[in-house]
């Protein structure tokens, strides 16, 4: 039988007056903006106790019946980063070649990527998530997972911002299809990788795609 759990207190939220509340929201709006996926980080070191840090923010992410289906495999190994880097260059070759259509290149080509991925060994960090669409117990007992897909990607979100947070440039990558990450990094059947996030800081001399985002008044109704 599951268990379930009792309720408890909340811990109080803080009330926040409505100026406050405007700083804040304007605040954290500001430096949001300025986040920008790039494809050229520096090789400089991360401490790694911040990327647990930053992983743990993830780990708060709501989730589908509370199962917290994601995984998030860490790797910063020169070797595990240089078959990552053959085995989705490999995937990507095929795509830019034969699997895309001529509307999804023309889509991509502002953006100036191609199947050369150097950045996978160069970040110091590749978090690799993973969706788990089931979970077995230590009696051997499988849950469904309810919703893996959605609420893994409202984790990867919360860690893309937190990793913002902190002054670290990310890289959402996903060379399709991604099943040479489970067994690069040893990963069971029941997760499926999700998306590699490049994550690092970015290099001195890097350049981004001159884009904006979507004025308020595109992409929001108030009824």
């Amino acid at each position: 039988m599951a268990h379930t759990p009792g309720f408890i207190p909340l811990e109080p939220y803080p009330r926040y007056t409505e100026d406050e509340m405007r700083l804040r929201a304007n605040a954290l709006y500001e430096q949001s903006s300025r986040r920008r996926t790039v494809r050229k980080f520096s090789a400089d070191p991360v401490p790694r106790d911040v990327i647990e840090a930053c992983i743990q923010t993830a780990g708060t992410a709501p989730s589908g019946a509370n199962q917290q289906p994601w995984h998030f495999a860490v790797v910063s190994d020169p070797a595990i980063k240089r078959q990552i880097r053959e085995a989705a260059e490999a995937e990507e070759r095929e795509f830019y070649a034969h699997r895309a259509s001529d509307e999804w290149l023309q889509a991509l080509s502002h953006l100036g990527t191609d199947a050369d991925k150097p950045f996978l060994e160069v970040a110091p960090f590749l978090i690799v998530v993973f969706a788990l669409v089931n979970r077995t117990d230590e009696n051997g007992e499988r849950t469904k997972h309810y919703y893996p897909y959605e609420s893994t990607g409202l984790a990867t979100g919360m860690l893309i911002n937190a990793l913002h947070n902190v002054g670290l440039a990310t890289l959402t990558h996903t060379p399709n299809p991604m099943k040479f990450l489970n067994e690069v990094l040893g990963r069971p059947s029941n997760e499926r990788p999700f998306v590699v996030l490049v994550t690092g800081y970015p290099a001195a001399d890097v350049k981004v795609p001159d884009i904006a985002r979507r004025p308020l008044e595109e992409i929001a109704t108030f009824y």
